[in-house]
């Protein structure tokens, strides 16, 4: 077993594949306005493993159940949010 203080100094440094934080926040409301809406205003959005209700990687929900699902995978997060993006967008438009 480790030394108390090894293992305090192992959790405290950074590992050698840490990526530096940008200096200028990434604005999101910006990249993203209809999911920056949905969220603010209108539901919530789950993204991440699927579970016994949906197959989608990512979907956006409100008080009334499920509003748009996207697919079971994705290139990357990047095509997931935009997806996301791209449906609440044609999502919203039809349903005001």
């Amino acid at each position: 077993m480790p030394k108390k203080n090894s293992l305090n100094k192992s959790l405290t440094q950074k590992p050698a594949t840490a990526k530096a934080v940008p200096q200028t926040p990434f604005n999101f409301e910006q990249s993203f306005p209809t999911i920056a809406e949905w969220i603010n205003e209108r539901g919530w959005i789950e993204i991440g493993q699927q579970d016994d209700f949906s197959g989608a990687f990512v979907r956006a929900l409100d008080a009334g159940g499920m509003v748009w699902e996207g697919t079971f995978s994705y290139p990357s997060l990047d095509h997931a949010l935009c997806a996301l993006e791209n449906g609440l967008e044609k999502w919203m438009e039809a349903n005001g």
